[in-house]
């Protein structure tokens, strides 16, 4: 399994891969081309590439020198409860080692929860209608040395 960093010629793509999690209350996604075109120029975004398959897609924000927050995080149904998401992470801690700080915004029923604490997230804080979409969601933070 690979990260593969995702360009302009990939918004098909991560809409394709958004749109296996839009619809369930436990993640806001992107929804247009528009969208993913500005997540793809705002963010640091990678195709999780298993072979010849797109697994699923994860990225992340740069907040300062040592801050970064991942903001994203989707694992296509067919590839979920595999292990995708926990070698997805890892990779993407290996990008992010030189951050003090890492945080995160997950549902609090979301199952990827236990994924992050098992990587040593805590919530620091429970937001209410956190998207504008009427449900909650927890800010998770990991220090890291």
């Amino acid at each position: 399994m690979e990260l593969i960093r995702a360009t302009i010629k990939d918004i098909q793509t991560l809409l394709e891969v958004e749109k296996t999690a839009i619809g369930l209350k436990l993640y806001s996604g992107y929804f247009t081309e528009k969208e993913v075109e500005k997540y793809v120029k705002n963010s640091v975004v990678y195709l999780i590439k298993n072979d010849n398959d797109i697994a699923g897609s994860i990225s992340y924000d740069i907040m300062d020198s040592d801050y970064a927050d991942i903001s994203g995080l989707v694992i296509k149904p067919e590839f979920q409860k595999q292990g995708f998401g926990r070698k997805a992470m890892e990779l993407l801690f290996e990008k992010l080692k030189e951050y003090k700080k890492l945080s995160l915004c997950v549902h609090p029923d979301n199952h990827a929860r236990k994924l992050y604490e098992s990587f040593g997230f805590e919530v620091e804080s429970r937001k209410e209608n956190y998207f504008g979409d009427g449900e909650p969601r927890l800010i998770m933070v990991k220090q890291q040395d």
